[in-house]
């Protein structure tokens, strides 16, 4: 996948070079501004990357329960998502037909699981998105 982020909010931000390299001292202030700004932003692009990357792990998975999708969007970002965070965004995946379910016996429980499967529509938006995913150049 083309973005990648292993980073959380809760790290410091350490900048202290500007654009061309010197130097670039910040008061507390600009420190504290600066931080929330990244992590706003850092939210956001979370948010936007959960739908690509959810789909992806399900076709990578599929059929696919739940669990193995939280579990993988873990491991491959690092990101601690919610459960109700997930379900939403499943939910959405699956009423705008990128995703379906089918319900499925547990192995020892019987309990009814949800499968996942990746819908055609699902892999040719996901096609597309990865089509236009950049990554931020270095220099």
């Amino acid at each position: 996948m083309a973005a990648e982020s292993r980073g959380t909010t809760n790290e410091a931000i350490d900048i202290t070079a500007g654009a061309n390299g010197s130097s670039a001292a910040l008061t507390p202030e600009e420190r504290e501004w600066l931080d929330h700004r990244v992590e706003s932003w850092v939210e956001t692009y979370k948010k936007s990357m959960l739908t690509p990357i959810t789909l992806s792990l399900v076709a990578e998975h599929q059929p696919a329960e739940i669990s193995t999708v939280a579990e993988a969007v873990t491991a491959a970002t690092g990101w601690q998502i919610t459960e109700r965070g997930l379900y939403r965004t499943i939910k959405r995946l699956q009423d705008s037909g990128f995703l379906q379910s089918t319900a499925a016996d547990a192995p020892r429980t019987g309990a009814k699981r949800k499968l996942l499967d990746l819908t055609p529509l699902g892999a040719s938006f996901l096609s597309k998105i990865k089509g236009n995913l950049v990554e931020v150049p270095s220099r």
